[in-house]
C-alpha cells in the first residue's frame, strides 16, 4: 500500500492495537480506519429470538452461581492450607511476603487475609505482622487474573492473545500501585486509634443469602473433601479452580462474538472514569472476591465490549471493596482490633485511589500501559516478570532467617 500500511488485514489489526492501547494511545489510525469504514454499506443486524435471549440469559445466571460455587470451595480449602504457609515469621516483613507468596501460591489473597485475622486472633501475630500479611495478600490476589488470561488467551488465534493476558499484568501494576502507598496511610489511620471507636456488628443478611446459594453443593462435596486437613483442602481447592474456569466457558458463551466485527463496532461501552470505578466497587463487593472481579474482565476486553484504557478505574474501586469480605471475617472472629485494621487499610488506599484518580490519572494510565506494553513485548520478559513476582516475597518471608 502507498501509506505503508501492511496488505494482511490481521497484521492491521495488530498494529492497530499496540498504537491504541500497547503504545502511546494515539487513536488518530483507529478514528482513520473507522472513517472509512463508514463509508461501507453496513451489513443488517440480527435479532435474537426469545428463545435465544431467554438461553442466553439462563447461561448468565448459571455462570454466576459457578463463579460463586467456585469461589466458595477456593476459600474453604484454601482455609485449610493457609496455616502450614504460617510457620516462620518474625517481622512484619516476613508476615508481608508471606501473605503476598501465599496469595500467589492459592490464587486469593481472601482466604490468606482471613488467615492473618486468626492468627492475630489466636497470639500468633502481632498487630504488625497481622496488618502486614493482608497488605501482601492484596499484593497477590490479583495473580489469578494473570493465570486466567493466559489460559484465555491460549484459546484465541494468533492475533488477540495479548488482550487477556494484559488484564492481569494491568491488575498486578495497579494493585501494587494503590497499595503500597495506601497501606502506609492506613497504618497511620490505625494508629490514631479512631477506627478501633467504631461499633461494628455482622452482616448476617448478606452472609445467609450467599450460604443459601452456594450451601448445598458445598456442603455435599465437602462430606468427601474435608477442608480441616491438608490433601483434601487441596483437592478442594482445585475443585475451585476448576469450576471457576469452567464458568467463563458459560460467560463465553452468554456474550456474542464481536471479535468478528468492524473495529468501528467494537469496544463502544465507553464509560466514563467514575462510572468505570463505580462499577469496580459494585463487583467488587458482590462477588467477595477482587479475583473474580477482575477475572470477569477477562472475555469481556477479549471480546472487545471495553477498551484497555478504561479498566484502571475498575481495577481501583474493586480493589477498595474487595476487603469487605476481610472485615466480615474480622468482625465474626471478634475484638476490636481485627475490624480497625481493615478498617485503617481499606480508609488508607480508597484515599490514595482518590488522589490518583483526581490528580494524575492520565499519566498514570499512560505508564501502566507503557509498562505492560514491555512486559508483553516477548514471552520471555513476562517469564521474568512472573519469577520476579514470586522472587519478591520470598525473599520477604526468608529475610531475618
Amino acid at each position: 500500500m502507498s501509506d505503508g500500511r501492511p496488505e494482511d488485514p490481521s497484521e492491521e489489526d495488530d498494529q492497530l492495537e499496540r498504537l491504541a492501547i500497547w503504545g502511546d494511545l494515539d487513536a488518530t489510525p483507529i478514528a482513520r480506519r473507522e472513517q472509512a469504514e463508514e463509508a461501507q454499506p453496513k451489513s443488517p443486524k440480527t435479532r435474537l429470538d426469545r428463545r435465544g435471549l431467554a438461553l442466553k440469559i439462563a447461561l448468565a445466571f448459571v455462570g454466576v452461581w459457578v463463579f460463586l460455587v467456585a469461589l466458595a470451595f477456593m476459600k474453604d480449602g484454601a482455609r485449610g492450607l493457609a496455616p502450614a504457609l504460617s510457620a516462620a515469621v518474625d517481622s512484619p516483613l516476613n508476615a508481608l511476603g508471606l501473605g503476598w507468596l501465599g496469595a500467589l501460591l492459592v490464587l486469593s489473597g481472601s482466604p490468606v487475609a482471613a488467615s492473618s485475622l486468626a492468627l492475630f486472633d489466636g497470639g500468633s501475630l502481632t498487630l504488625e505482622q497481622s496488618y502486614a500479611m493482608i497488605v501482601g495478600s492484596r499484593l497477590g490476589a490479583s495473580f489469578v487474573v494473570l493465570v486466567i488470561g493466559t489460559i484465555y488467551a491460549l484459546r484465541r488465534t494468533r492475533t488477540g492473545r495479548r488482550a487477556p493476558v494484559s488484564i492481569g499484568v494491568v491488575a498486578l501494576t495497579m494493585t501494587f500501585i494503590t497499595y503500597i502507598p495506601g497501606s502506609l496511610l492506613g497504618w497511620g489511620i490505625l494508629a490514631s486509634g479512631v477506627p478501633a471507636s467504631l461499633p461494628l456488628t455482622p452482616p448476617t443478611v448478606i452472609l445467609d443469602a450467599a450460604e443459601a446459594l452456594t450451601a448445598p453443593v458445598v456442603g455435599l462435596v465437602e462430606l468427601v473433601l474435608r477442608p480441616d486437613a491438608a490433601l483434601p483442602s487441596a483437592l478442594l481447592f482445585l475443585v475451585g479452580v476448576g469450576l471457576l474456569l469452567a464458568s467463563f466457558r458459560v460467560v463465553d458463551a452468554f456474550l456474542p462474538d464481536l471479535g468478528a466485527g468492524r473495529d468501528s463496532e467494537r469496544a463502544r461501552w465507553h464509560v466514563g472514569t467514575w462510572t468505570m470505578f463505580g462499577i469496580g466497587l459494585a463487583t467488587a463487593l458482590a462477588t467477595l472476591s477482587v479475583a473474580v472481579a477482575l477475572s470477569l474482565l477477562v472475555p469481556v476486553v477479549a471480546k472487545g465490549y471495553v477498551k484497555r484504557e478504561q479498566i484502571l478505574p475498575y481495577i481501583a474501586g474493586a480493589n477498595i471493596t474487595t476487603l469487605f469480605d476481610t472485615l466480615v471475617v474480622a468482625v465474626l472472629l471478634g475484638g476490636v482490633l481485627g475490624p480497625a485494621m481493615v478498617l485503617s487499610l481499606a480508609a488508607g488506599v480508597t484515599a490514595w485511589t482518590m488522589v490518583l484518580l483526581l490528580l494524575v490519572y492520565r499519566p498514570m494510565r499512560d505508564a501502566v500501559f507503557r509498562f505492560q506494553a514491555i512486559v508483553l513485548h516477548t514471552r520471555a520478559r513476562l517469564l521474568v516478570f512472573v519469577v520476579v513476582l514470586f522472587a519478591i516475597p520470598t525473599a520477604m518471608l526468608l529475610a531475618g532467617h
